[in-house]
């Protein structure tokens, strides 16, 4: 007999919307880096996986931590979203991303540190004055419906 019920899941940051759109990044970037001549994708090709890896890394850091660390590690993410923007400049500008390409990848970017920059603004606002945010036993719950974002 089959559920339909959402399983759970131990890990909470798997539950959050901006952790499978980071995700698709990573794919989309992995897809493009692919097209690099071997020696682009030795150089550039390695940054820029490893950028777009580090948005889903610090999301997941972030969320076991209280909400302080939580935000500092969305961020942190956030940077890591501004490094992809230069490398896809970057990859643009030598002939490795097509306009198209670039766009598509500034697009997921937008979207990315939107998304990232209203989870902040939501731990933020949740975070009553005089909270002693030292506990680290308890992971951040940034909201009742973990899709919003």
């Amino acid at each position: 007999m089959e559920t339909s019920e959402k399983p759970f899941n131990f890990f909470r940051f798997e539950d959050l919307r901006i952790y499978h759109k980071s995700l698709d990044y990573i794919k989309w970037v992995y897809s493009a880096v692919s097209d690099f001549s071997q020696s682009n994708r030795d150089e550039i090709g390695r940054s820029f996986i490893k950028a777009a890896t580090n948005i889903a890394v610090f999301i997941a850091e972030g969320s076991g931590r209280n909400k302080s660390q939580f935000i500092y590690y969305l961020k942190m993410a956030k940077s890591s979203t501004r490094e992809c923007v230069v490398l896809s400049s970057i990859a643009h500008q030598n002939g490795l991303l097509s306009i198209e390409l670039e766009e598509q990848s500034r697009f997921f970017l937008i979207e990315i540190s939107k998304m990232v920059g209203a989870l902040i603004s939501s731990l933020q606002k949740s975070k009553r004055p005089g909270e002693d945010d030292e506990d680290e036993t308890e992971p951040v719950s940034p909201s009742n419906d973990p899709n919003i974002y």
